[in-house]
Formats: C-alpha cells, sequence, structure tokens
C-alpha cells in the first residue's frame, strides 16, 4: 500500500483534532469539577446523578418540614404556657372570691377580671403559624373561635412528613387543649358558669370551681408534656436526616465531582503529549511544490 502525503497529513490532523478534544475535555473537567457536563459524555454517571440528586432534594425537603415542625410545636407550647399563667390566675381570684368576707362590689370587679382572662384565653386558642391556627385542626385557615366567641374545634391533627413515609403530628387538638363542650370539661363554659356565680354572690358555687379549674390546668399540663416528647423525638430523627443528608451529598459527590489534582496531572501530561504531537506533525508533513512557490 503506498502511504501519501496527503494520508499522512489526515492521520496528523485527525490525532491532533482528538488531542484537542482530550484537552478540551480536561479543562471543561477542571473549569466545572464535575466529571461530564452533558448525559452523553457517560450515560451511566448521569443516570446515577439523577437518583443520587433526587435523594439529596428529598432529604433537604425533610429539613425544611423540621423547621416548620419545629415552628409549630414550639408556638404551641409557648400559647399553652401562656393559657396556664392565666388560668393561674383565675384560680386565684376564685379562691379569693370563695372567701365571704368580700362584698358584692369586689365580687364584681373579680368578675369582670374573669372576663377579660377569658377573653384573653380565647385569643389564645386563635394563635397562629403565620396565618394558620394552630389549634383547630387540619381547619386550619378557620380560627376556632369565631368574632361572636363561638368555640369549634376541628379534632384532626396536623401531619408533617419528616422521614420517607413517616408522618408525625406537629400541632395539639384545641379540644385536648380547652376541653370540649360534648364532654362537657369546656374551659369556655366553665369560666361562663363561673362568672354567673360571681354574679349572683354564691360563695359556696365559687368554690366548687376550684376542682373544675385544676382539671383544666392538668388537661394543659399533659398537652405541654405530650409537646416536650414530640420534641425529643423531633431531635432525635432530625439528627437521622442531618446524618442522611451528608451520606447523600458525599455519595452524589462521588459519583459527579472530580478529583481536581488528579485532573491537573492528567492536563498536564495531555498538553506535553499535544505538544510533543504538534512538533512531530510539523517535521512529518513535508513541504509541497506550492510552499516553495511562495
Amino acid at each position: 500500500m503506498r502511504v501519501t502525503n496527503g494520508m499522512i497529513a489526515k492521520n496528523v490532523m485527525t490525532n491532533i483534532n482528538q488531542s484537542y478534544s482530550r484537552l478540551d475535555k480536561l479543562f471543561t473537567q477542571a473549569q466545572t469539577q464535575k466529571k461530564i457536563s452533558r448525559p452523553s459524555d457517560d450515560p451511566v454517571v448521569a443516570m446515577k446523578g439523577m437518583y443520587y440528586r433526587m435523594n439529596v432534594l428529598e432529604v433537604e425537603q425533610f429539613k425544611r418540614n423540621f423547621t416548620e415542625a419545629h415552628n409549630w410545636v414550639e408556638t404551641t407550647d409557648s400559647a399553652i404556657g401562656e393559657a396556664s399563667k392565666v388560668l393561674e390566675r383565675i384560680r386565684e381570684l376564685t379562691v379569693q372570691a370563695s372567701n365571704e368576707t368580700y362584698d358584692e362590689g369586689q365580687l364584681e370587679a373579680m368578675k369582670e377580671e374573669i372576663t377579660q382572662l377569658k377573653a384573653h384565653i380565647k385569643s389564645i386558642a386563635n394563635s397562629k403559624v403565620g396565618d394558620k391556627y394552630i389549634f383547630n385542626g387540619t381547619d386550619t385557615l378557620t380560627p376556632p373561635v369565631d368574632k361572636n366567641g363561638n368555640v369549634s374545634f376541628n379534632s384532626k391533627n396536623v401531619e408533617f412528613e419528616l422521614a420517607k413515609g413517616i408522618y408525625v403530628p406537629v400541632n395539639m387538638l384545641g379540644e385536648n387543649v380547652f376541653g370540649s363542650e360534648n364532654q362537657g370539661n369546656s374551659i369556655f363554659s366553665m369560666l361562663d358558669d363561673l362568672e354567673t356565680a360571681l354574679g349572683q354572690g354564691d360563695t359556696q358555687a365559687i368554690s366548687g370551681f376550684l376542682d373544675k379549674i385544676d382539671a383544666s390546668a392538668d388537661k394543659m399540663l399533659s398537652a405541654r408534656a405530650e409537646l416536650g416528647a414530640r420534641t425529643n423525638r423531633l431531635e432525635f430523627m432530625e439528627e437521622r436526616i442531618d446524618n442522611q443528608e451528608i451520606i447523600a451529598k458525599r455519595i452524589m459527590s462521588d459519583n459527579e465531582d472530580i478529583e481536581f489534582e488528579k485532573v491537573v496531572m492528567e492536563f498536564k501530561q495531555q498538553e506535553a503529549v499535544h505538544t510533543a504531537a504538534m512538533s512531530v506533525g510539523a517535521r512529518i508533513i513535508q513541504p509541497t511544490l506550492m510552499d516553495f512557490l511562495r
């Protein structure tokens, strides 16, 4: 087979172009810090990258859910704590009012204060996280206490997905904190009756409310204890999700990211090879007659 100058020149140019391609690939890797810049560079890496990236995005969403969950739990705990303090003041007034030494005017003043405290507890029952009511179950856009003072609680828990397939309630049902009309233990009905007794000056009836007030306080205490247990669970789950995020990002990095030092060394080697190829190619390609005629 006869080898012509044209064939040699074509082979030299083909190899030089391939060398340019390898240099370009290494340069792109060094610049982007990624093994591939398009799926066609390595379909296997690209497919795995999509899967690993979905895992990372899923974990990051769980972390955002944890932030929202903590917000709900902390706001709920703070609201119940405030309601408990109000109830303590109501108990103090009830103890005082049950003492027969107070006259009608003093009892009326106590009644007026309890009326204001009851209104404050109703405002606490309408506590919100953002634009969502925290004590009205899944009906988060409707206040449990309407503008006329009527109380109605939704009885379905608000649940957040905090791990794959694991849903955790983040709210406290209003009836578990403030009682229920149907069960006859509503704090609001009890305070209505207490106001009536104060207005009538019936000290014997007033003293009978102490046990009811204590029962309401115990209900709030139980709700705060349950919130404390949920907080502990959230912290343990969040720690596990943090670990999953580290692992997921490391796996994604191992699949996609380059070893920078290795790529730089390969680039230096390819650069040396390319320079040598250019030098040798210039020697191999012989001058033509046209070159002498110029």
